[in-house]
């Protein structure tokens, strides 16, 4: 129990921190993404900028609210003394990933690296999607450890910005790669990684869950 409350408190830690950096750095410092688009060299397709700019303001406050529904839904807190809220706040976190997979969709053509990154953004824009509903036919089939298990799947998918950019930091400055390269190896090494590390979790939290009732969170 120890160590998942740890887990938990780390993660609010880590989701507070990405939040506040991506409205402050979106809203306040870099309003017109001039440092992000001056990487988007020989697009095939012209970039509305206006456009593109509104598009990618509702794609980061959705995005950080689906973070926040998310984290606030996997306290054990909130599911076992406020149902009701879990309930409402778990709608709030679907529309929020609906939200932010389809102004992905508009944002996608126009990605840094071109076509062979914008082909794995639209995957990711059907998978994550998929996952989600999933959770929800799970709990309504009152399958609560299939819903959590969905839920972890779905919420890692939050982390998919800052994985990729912390990832092409890594490659760019790290290794001196071109950052167009790096932002590559990013994008696909965070989609295989957010694909793999929810299930490890999921693993652990059913090893220390397995004398316990079933159904139980991080927190």
């Amino acid at each position: 129990m120890r160590k998942t409350n740890m887990a938990y408190r780390v993660m609010v830690g880590v989701s507070i921190i990405f939040i506040l950096y991506s409205l402050v750095r979106h809203y306040v410092f870099d309003p017109e993404a001039t440092a992000f688009l001056s990487h988007k060299t020989g697009l095939k397709r012209e970039l509305n900028l206006p456009v593109w700019l509104k598009i990618m303001y509702i794609h980061v406050a959705f995005a950080c609210l689906a973070m926040a529904a998310g984290l606030v839904n996997f306290s054990r807190f909130i599911l076992e003394k406020h149902r009701k809220i879990h309930r409402i706040n778990g709608y709030v976190y679907v529309v929020s990933v609906m939200m932010v997979v389809l102004t992905s969709g508009y944002m996608a053509p126009y990605s840094t690296g071109g076509k062979i990154n914008s082909i794995a953004f639209n995957i990711i824009n059907i998978i994550w999607p998929v996952i989600t509903v999933m959770a929800i036919v799970q709990i309504k089939k009152k399958r609560i450890v299939k819903h959590r298990n969905y839920m972890i799947r779905s919420y890692a998918f939050c982390f998919m910005n800052i994985l990729i950019h912390l990832i092409t930091f890594m490659f760019n400055e790290g290794f001196g790669l071109a950052y167009t390269s790096s932002y590559t190896y990013g994008l696909y090494s965070s989609f295989v990684l957010l694909l793999i590390l929810p299930d490890l979790i999921i693993r652990y939290l059913n090893k220390i869950e397995k004398n316990k009732t079933s159904g139980t969170y991080f927190s």
